[in-house]
C-alpha cells in the first residue's frame, strides 16, 4: 500500500475516533459527576485518554509514512513503535491514577451511590467502544500499522472498563455501595496491564526480531525456485515495524561469468520484494556453490 492511502486511511479512522470519543467522554463525566458514580467518571477520563492517544497514532503515522531522507536512510517507520512506546506510558500513568483516587475514597469512605442514569451512560459506552474497536482494528489490519492497533486495543480496554462501570453502578443501586470504587480500581488495573501489553510489542518492534517461521519458508521457496539458484547459504530476515528487511546469501555455478550471476542475484532480489509485500529491502550476495 502507498504510504499516501496508509495515510489517509489513518487519517480518516483516526478523525472518527476523536470524535466519537470527546462526545463520550463528555457524556460520562458530566453524567457521572450528576448521577454520582465515581466509576463513570473514571471511565469518562479513560476515554479522555483515548482522544489524546488517538492524536500520537496520527502523529506516528504522519512521521513514519515521511520518505527516507539522508538522516533517515532507511526511512521513519519506527516512529510508530516510538509513539506506541509514549502511548503505553500515558495510559500507564491514567490507570494508576484512576486506581489510586478509587482506594483512596474507599480509605476515605466516601462512597456513593449512583443514579439510574448512570447505568444508561455505561451501557451506551459498551456498544460504542466496542463498535469502534472493530473499526479501528480493520483498519490497523489494512495498512498494518501497530500504532493504530495500540489505538484499536485503547477502544476495547475502554469498553472493557464501561463494563465493569455498569457492574460498579449496579451493584452500589442494589445495595453494595463498595463496589463503586471496586470497579474503578479493576478498570484502572486493566489500563495498566493494557499500557504494559502495548509497551512490550513497541520494544519488539523496535529490536531486529526475525520474521515468522511461515514467511521464512515463503522466502526459502521463492529462492530455491529461481532459476539459477543451487542452495542457499545464509538467510536472514529482521522486522521493521510493519516492514521486513531480507539478507541472503545464494550458491551458484562457480563457471558462470560475474553478469550471469548478477541477474540471478537480480531475479532473487526482484521476486523477494515481488510477491512478499511487507519486504522493504532484499540484499542478495552471491557464492560459487560448494566453496562458501
Amino acid at each position: 500500500m502507498k504510504s499516501e492511502e496508509r495515510l489517509s486511511v489513518a487519517y480518516r479512522i483516526s478523525k472518527v475516533s476523536i470524535g466519537v470519543n470527546i462526545l463520550l467522554s463528555l457524556l460520562k463525566i458530566v453524567i457521572g459527576f450528576i448521577s454520582g458514580s465515581g466509576a463513570l467518571v473514571a471511565d469518562g477520563f479513560h476515554s479522555v485518554s483515548d482522544v489524546v492517544t488517538t492524536i500520537m497514532a496520527m502523529v506516528g503515522v504522519y512521521i513514519s509514512g515521511q520518505t527516507s531522507d539522508e538522516d533517515h536512510p532507511y526511512g521513519h517507520e519506527k516512529y510508530e513503535p516510538v509513539m506506541g512506546k509514549l502511548m503505553a506510558t500515558f495510559l500507564f500513568a491514567t490507570g494508576l491514577l484512576i486506581a489510586f483516587n478509587a482506594i483512596k475514597n474507599i480509605q476515605s469512605g466516601v462512597v456513593h451511590i449512583p443514579e439510574s442514569t448512570a447505568i444508561i451512560a455505561a451501557v451506551l459506552s459498551i456498544i460504542i467502544k466496542e463498535a469502534m474497536y472493530h473499526y479501528t482494528m480493520r483498519g490497523a489490519i489494512k495498512i498494518e500499522s501497530s500504532v493504530l492497533k495500540a489505538d484499536a486495543w485503547h477502544h476495547r480496554t475502554d469498553a472493557i472498563s464501561s463494563v465493569g462501570s455498569f457492574i460498579g453502578i449496579w451493584g452500589a443501586m442494589n445495595g453494595w455501595p463498595i463496589m463503586e470504587p471496586i470497579a474503578a480500581i479493576a478498570i484502572g488495573v486493566l489500563i495498566i496491564k493494557v499500557s504494559v501489553d502495548i509497551y512490550m510489542q513497541s520494544i519488539r518492534e523496535l529490536i531486529d526480531t526475525a520474521a515468522d517461521p511461515d514467511t521464512l519458508e515463503d522466502i526459502r521457496e521463492i529462492i530455491l525456485d529461481t532459476n539459477g539458484v543451487l542452495d542457499i547459504d545464509d538467510l536472514k530476515t529482521r522486522i521493521h515495524v510493519n516492514r521486513l528487511y531480507v539478507d541472503v546469501e545464494i550458491a551458484v555455478d562457480a563457471n558462470l561469468t560475474l553478469r550471469d550471476a548478477h541477474h540471478i542475484s537480480e531475479d532473487v532480489h526482484d521476486r523477494i520484494e515481488e510477491l512478499i509485500p511487507k519486504v522493504k529491502h532484499c540484499m542478495v550476495h552471491v557464492n560459487p556453490f560448494g566453496e562458501s
